[in-house]
């Protein structure tokens, strides 16, 4: 007791967003017969009540009446208070700050006490219907046809909540979104078969006014230069016309005016088809501008890599009196005003068709569509049915009943009926697309379980909740095979089929898709830094650095490393162009490759440029931003929302005395503001730390002309001075970064927010995993062989 009264002076809970129980009586009797209890009640009595009491009630929370010993009996309460103590929120900057091992072992002792409650009575939550999004949509069309669908083009964009994109009960249905998928099913349908009555239509390809046009482009036939190369799916044998417009400058005239004369080759499947001459009279008196299109040519119907590049003319450097950046088209009248030597780019490749259709070839789609081809006309039922059964099966993922054959055999009869056999296949496969058991992913609720009652999931059900986890895709022949004998539910069944599952090229999806979103990779292309400051930064080098976060992710997963080392490695994954940006020497080229790391500064994900510029603005750094993104993504501690009339921090001003002000001086200025103040000093200190990396992640010494000073003192007092310290803190706090880690992947597995109950599953998958050094296969087949993973509760269930 006289530990905890010696050292805990002034506790509080910051950040803490609790509410208390409806219920207003207390938890239980706080005179408990537990001693270590009822220290543990006098700390909080003594040293939080004051600011969570009755007169005064911050975040709306009272703990007057909280008592430690009877913690499982508010749970969600006791675990949101474990939590901030772990983290070291509690108590706030400024304030006499108790020994870290104090707040721990209160945290220590609630979660104990919630964790033997939960032990005989686990709760596994349920999940509402989930509907495939755009990935899994887009991965399913590929895993049943084999072909490349650009969803966006027909389905709207996909909610967000917890960070991504596949949880279940914000999957909203409406009219939009179900003329959607059956719009999809209609193309998919059409360009899978091919569609001999097909007309005209304009697809558009667009390339970024970012990407730099002035090195090879992957996919294009080498020996060329920027344009662009796409896998184009053709639906009918005919003609077709290729349109591209270049860039201009503002005044509308081609850019490049004083290069000269190129060639644009066009390619179909690295086949020249067309060879444009490209020079500064093409838009002479062109209303539209630096535009040209080919001639009609013959495509025949299928997938094709189509290529639209320009043939290079040089290996040298292209001349710029300035200097030669990669943001080539930073400043468009450059090219015109300074008589500077440039090169035209590419903006826009259209292909328009079909033209004279003659037909529709074979294709690798279609030859996984007609296994069966009848011989005679009484043949053709009996094929469709083969071949609706085996596309069917795979779509919904189960063993096809009477009932859907016939339902979709009765769509083949119209299709065949009106134009033969092909179209009947045709549409009975748009179908299968716009069916519920392609486009839901239903689960079977026991039709024994009593509401509220625990019930275990099907195999089949298990089978889709393990291969969209792991391969963001529908299970394969060996998974429903396994399920359909009912073996998968065995749990060394189970484990073997994670370990082989995780072995599959597929597996990489645990960085394309569960990373991408935790680390938030996609704000990397919200990020446009400015191009007059910024000129060496593109969209080749932004693709670059999200794609080295994703490296060094799928490293950890394939190599079955501790999860720490994200934080931790001293090692990267960088090509010839990110090598350049980050001043590594000896890698040339567009192929990535591991690389030792040697400065401390840029070691793990906090030297990682995704994070450094998606944490940027357009022309400063944001120690808010860098700070608030470790808050949320690695600490599990999101601060409020700012409150209301706030000024952005370029309204504090950026000139003192005829002298540019760095960064963190404007930021003591906007703290000056008493409404910004408490959070700030929670969030800036973290963001700070990291200063000396600018906009786009180079390591710099001057902000505006002044040294940068990175000092700073974190939230529970530990210094900083720079990123190296920095890193040295969070892994002082490792229980931490492991649990808000696994909570993000669970609720990227289970496709729902985690809830307080499910924090003991967590807690006892964290210290399995602890037990074999943290390596990320622990924390995957922990939670495959969760409670929550594998079972369900039933709600508005009747027994039969």
């Amino acid at each position: 007791m006289k530990k905890f009264a010696s050292t805990v002076l002034g506790a509080t809970l910051l950040f803490s967003g609790l509410v208390v129980s409806p219920d207003s009586t207390p938890l239980s009797d706080p005179s408990t017969t537990d001693p270590t209890a009822a220290e543990h009640n006098e700390v909080i009595q003594q040293y939080c009540v004051r600011c969570h009491g009755t007169r005064i009630k911050k975040a709306d929370l009272s703990l007057l009446d909280y008592d430690v010993a009877a913690a499982e009996n508010n749970p969600e309460l006791s675990e949101k208070i474990a939590h901030k103590l772990r983290v070291g929120l509690m108590p706030p900057p400024g304030q006499t700050r108790p020994e870290k091992d104090v707040l721990w072992e209160i945290a220590d002792a609630v979660e104990e006490r919630v964790d033997a409650a939960a032990a005989g009575n686990p709760n596994p939550g349920r999940r509402t219907f989930q509907r495939l999004n755009q990935a899994e949509y887009a991965r399913s069309v590929h895993d049943l046809l084999g072909m490349q669908v650009d969803v966006s083009r027909f389905l709207p964009g996909d909610t967000v909540s917890a960070g991504f994109d596949n949880i279940a009960d914000v999957q909203g249905l409406s009219p939009t979104l179900l003329e959607g998928y059956l719009r999809a099913a209609v193309e998919v349908s059409r360009l899978a078969v091919g569609d001999p009555d097909a007309t005209p239509a304009d697809t558009s390809y667009r390339i970024p006014r970012t990407a730099s046009q002035l090195g090879h482009v992957e996919g294009a036939p080498i020996g060329t230069r920027g344009g662009l190369s796409r896998t184009h799916i053709f639906p009918a044998d005919a003609e077709y016309v290729f349109k591209i417009q270049f860039h201009t400058e503002p005044t509308g005239r081609f850019f490049g005016l004083t290069a000269p004369p190129n060639e644009l080759e066009i390619s179909i499947d690295g086949e020249r088809v067309a060879l444009i001459k490209v020079d500064r009279w093409m838009s002479e008196g062109d209303p539209q501008g630096a535009y040209m299109q080919t001639d009609p040519i013959l495509v025949k119907a299928g997938p094709h890599r189509l290529s639209a590049a320009f043939i290079n003319q040089t290996e040298g450097p292209v001349e710029d009196l300035l200097q030669q950046i990669h943001h080539t088209l930073a400043d468009t009248q450059i090219g015109t005003y300074y008589a500077v030597t440039t090169v035209p780019h590419v903006r826009l490749f259209v292909v328009s068709g079909p033209f004279n259709v003659t037909g529709v070839s074979e294709t690798p789609i279609r030859r996984r569509i007609f296994t069966e081809r009848p011989i005679s006309a009484a043949d053709e039922l009996p094929s469709a049915s083969k071949i609706i059964s085996r596309l069917a099966t795979r779509a919904y993922r189960r063993p096809l009943t009477d009932e859907d054959l016939q339902g979709l055999l009765g769509f083949y009869k119209t299709g065949a009926q009106e134009k033969g056999f092909e179209h009947g296949i045709r549409l009975a496969l748009q179908a299968i697309l716009a069916s519920p058991h392609f486009v839901f992913r239903f689960e079977q609720p026991d039709p024994d379980a009593a509401p509220g009652e625990v019930y275990q999931i099907s195999d089949l059900d298990l089978a889709s909740r393990l291969s969209f986890f792991l391969w963001v895709s529908p299970p394969d022949e060996e998974l429903l095979a396994l399920a359909n004998q009912g073996e998968l539910g065995k749990p060394e069944v189970l484990g073997a089929q994670v370990e082989r599952m995780l072995r599959d090229p597929r597996a990489e999806t645990l960085a394309t898709r569960f990373a991408y979103q935790w680390l938030r990779l996609q704000d990397l292309g919200k990020v446009h830094p400015d191009a007059l400051v910024y000129p060496m930064y593109d969209h080749t080098l932004s693709e670059a650095m999200g794609r080295e976060t994703e490296l060094l992710f799928n490293h950890l997963v394939q190599e079955d490393r501790n999860v720490l080392e994200l934080i931790t490695a001293d090692y990267t994954f960088v090509n010839g162009r990110l090598a350049q940006h980050y001043g590594i020497d000896n890698v040339t080229g567009p192929e990535f490759q591991r690389v030792r790391v040697e400065d401390e500064k840029r070691r793990g994900i906090l030297g990682h440029g995704s994070f450094l510029t998606s944490t940027s603005q357009a022309n400063r750094t944001s120690a808010v931003q860098r700070g608030k993104w470790v808050l949320e993504v690695l600490l599990g501690s999101p601060p409020p929302a700012p409150p209301p009339n706030v000024p952005e921090l370029e309204e504090t001003g950026a000139v003192d005395e005829g002298r540019i002000l760095t960064t963190r001086e404007r930021m003591a200025m906007h703290r000056a503001n008493p409404a910004c103040v408490s959070c700030h000093l929670v969030i800036d200190p973290i963001g700070v730390a990291l200063e000396e990396f600018d906009v786009t992640g180079i390591w710099r010494r001057r902000d505006g002309g002044a040294p940068v000073d990175s000092t700073s003192v974190l939230f529970d007092g530990t210094e900083l001075h720079g990123p190296t310290t920095l890193r040295e803190a969070l892994l002082a706090r490792p229980e931490t970064l492991i649990r808000t880690f696994l909570e993000n992947l669970m609720t990227y597995a289970l496709g729902r927010r985690l809830e307080y109950y499910d924090m003991p599953a967590i807690r006892e998958i964290a210290r399995d995993a602890a037990a074999n050094d943290n390596r990320m296969s622990s924390f995957i087949k922990g939670i495959v062989h969760s409670a929550a993973f594998r079972m369900s509760r039933a709600e508005g269930v009747t027994r039969r």
